[in-house]
């Protein structure tokens, strides 16, 4: 997916989809796919959780216990826009 900037130009927004992992599985993986994105002071992911509200749960549990910033789009309640 891409997402416009200010200076007229397109960033890409690395993502994360966590469809087949188990939920313990996923949040190691979301947590080492965040902390590797977040190298990047001006980074945003994306980390698809799909339609499970457990797992969005324990995602966001997850990025708050790292401080990280993030939102849960009303177009689509199974992705998590994440950044610092």
């Amino acid at each position: 997916m891409f997402w416009y900037n200010n200076n007229s130009s397109f960033l890409e927004m690395n993502e994360l989809d966590l469809h087949g992992f188990t939920h313990d599985e996923a949040v190691f993986a979301s947590e080492d796919f965040v902390l590797q994105e977040s190298q990047n002071p001006m980074f945003q992911c994306k980390v698809i959780v799909g339609n499970s509200s457990r797992m969005t749960k324990r995602i966001t549990t997850m990025l708050d216990e790292h401080g990280f910033r993030y939102y849960i789009p009303s177009w689509n309640v199974g992705e998590i826009i994440v950044s610092n």
